[in-house]
């Protein structure tokens, strides 16, 4: 879900900011830039972040995934996952949650909290 969904929508979203920085640097003189479009380059800065945590705790998650299958004990491969593969999962999860609070809700591919909370 991670990498088929979210991180693409992250990045389709910070191509628009990218788009919209350089229009930005574009009419603006450089020091109206660095005042003007300092929000939009942290935002980028914070969606980049974001992806390269997620990105690299789904690939360590998955490797420890493939160790916790290859034990032959049940109880081993619950403590497993429960101790190397569900810490990847939580911290894949916040950077899911602030991406999510980012990212246009028009692009965001799956409902929001907020969405879930107030739908009956």
């Amino acid at each position: 879900l991670a990498l088929n969904h979210i991180i693409p929508t992250a990045f389709a979203y910070q191509h628009k900011l990218v788009e919209n920085a350089r229009g930005m640097k574009e009419i603006f003189s450089e020091k109206e830039f660095r005042e003007l479009g300092a929000v939009q380059l942290q935002t980028i800065r914070e969606i980049s972040e974001h992806i390269s945590t997620i990105r690299k705790h789904v690939e360590e998650m998955i490797e420890e995934r493939k160790k916790a299958n290859a034990l032959s004990h049940a109880h081993d491969q619950a403590f497993a996952y429960c101790n190397q593969v569900k810490p990847h999962f939580d911290i894949i999860r916040y950077h899911v949650d602030k991406l999510e609070l980012l990212v246009d809700d028009v692009q965001w591919p799956l409902p929001k909290y907020r969405e879930l909370l107030f739908t009956r």
